[in-house]
C-alpha cells in the first residue's frame, strides 16, 4: 500500500509539474510571437492584411517550441495568442481508460489565474472539436492531453485556440482524419458581418458566433454562438466561415511547408 501510494504521488507531482511548463516564460514566449509576426509580415507569408469587416487579421505560427510535451505549437491571430502543447498517446488513469479508442482531454488555461466556467465551456468545445477528426482508435486505451495557455487575448480567443490546438496535434503526429479551424463571426445592430472580431468588436457585436470546420470538406464540427440572430444571418455567418476557412487552411500548408522544406 506505501509503495503504490508513493508512486501514485510521485504521478500526480510529475503531472502538476508538466502542466505547470505551459506557464513558465509565457512573457518571453509572447515576445517571441510577436517578433515573428513582424517579420513575416515584412516578408508577406502571413495572411493578407485586415480590411473593412470582413477579413481576417495576420497569422503568425510556430511548432516545436516546448521539450516536454510530444508536440507543441503557438499560434499568434492579430493580438491574440496562444500557447498549446500535446502529450500522449500515453498511458491514461484506469478510471479513464477507454477500451476501443484513447481518452482526449483539453485543459486551457487562462492568462491570469484559475480556470472558471468560460474555460471549462471552451475546454469542452475543444474536446468535441478534437473528438471530431482525432483517429483514437488507433491508440486504444491510452491518453492525448492538449494543454492550451493563453498568453492575450484580443478577440476571437475560442478560434485561436482550436487553429493552435491543431497545430500542436500535428507536431506531435497525432493522426488525424483532417485538419480543422476555428472561425469567429460578429453581428452589429446594423446587421453588418464582421470575420476574425476584436474583443472591442465582440463587446458592442448584437452576436457572435464561432465555428469549428475540417479541411477536406468544410464541413462543420462545432458551433458556438452568443446573442440574437435570424436563421439568414446564421446561414451568412456560415457561408462567410468556410470561405475564411480556406485562408486558414493555406496558411497551415504554407507554414508546414516552411518548417519541413530542405531549402
Amino acid at each position: 500500500m506505501r509503495t503504490q501510494y508513493a508512486a501514485n504521488t510521485q504521478a500526480r507531482a510529475f503531472g502538476r509539474k508538466r502542466w505547470s511548463l505551459l506557464h513558465v516564460g509565457s512573457g518571453v514566449m509572447e515576445g517571441a510571437m510577436r517578433s515573428d509576426a513582424k517579420i513575416r509580415g515584412e516578408s508577406g507569408t502571413e495572411s493578407s492584411p485586415r480590411g473593412p469587416g470582413c477579413s481576417l487579421r495576420h497569422f503568425a505560427c510556430e511548432q516545436n517550441l516546448l521539450s516536454r510535451p510530444d508536440g507543441s505549437a503557438s499560434f499568434l491571430q492579430g493580438d491574440t495568442s496562444v500557447l498549446a502543447g500535446v502529450y500522449g498517446p500515453a498511458e491514461v488513469k484506469v478510471s479513464k481508460e477507454i477500451f476501443n479508442k484513447a481518452t482526449l482531454e483539453v485543459i486551457l488555461r487562462p492568462k491570469i489565474g484559475l480556470p472558471g466556467v468560460a474555460e471549462k465551456s471552451r475546454e469542452r468545445l475543444i474536446r468535441n472539436t478534437c473528438e471530431a477528426v482525432v483517429l483514437g482508435t488507433l491508440h486504444p486505451r491510452t491518453s492525448i492531453t492538449v494543454v492550451l495557455q493563453v498568453i492575450s487575448d484580443a478577440g476571437s480567443l475560442l478560434a485561436c485556440c482550436l487553429n493552435a490546438a491543431c497545430m500542436a496535434l500535428v507536431d506531435a503526429g497525432v493522426p488525424m482524419r483532417s485538419l480543422f479551424c476555428g472561425v469567429t463571426c460578429a453581428l452589429d445592430s446594423d446587421g453588418t458581418l464582421m470575420l476574425d472580431p476584436t474583443a472591442k468588436q465582440e463587446k458592442e457585436a448584437r452576436a457572435v458566433l464561432t465555428f469549428a470546420l475540417d479541411s477536406v470538406e468544410r464541413k462543420l464540427l462545432m458551433s458556438t454562438t452568443k446573442g440574437l440572430y435570424s436563421d439568414a444571418e446564421l446561414q451568412q455567418c456560415l457561408a462567410a466561415a468556410q470561405a475564411a476557412s480556406q485562408h486558414v487552411f493555406r496558411f497551415y500548408r504554407e507554414s508546414l511547408q516552411r518548417r519541413y522544406s530542405k531549402s
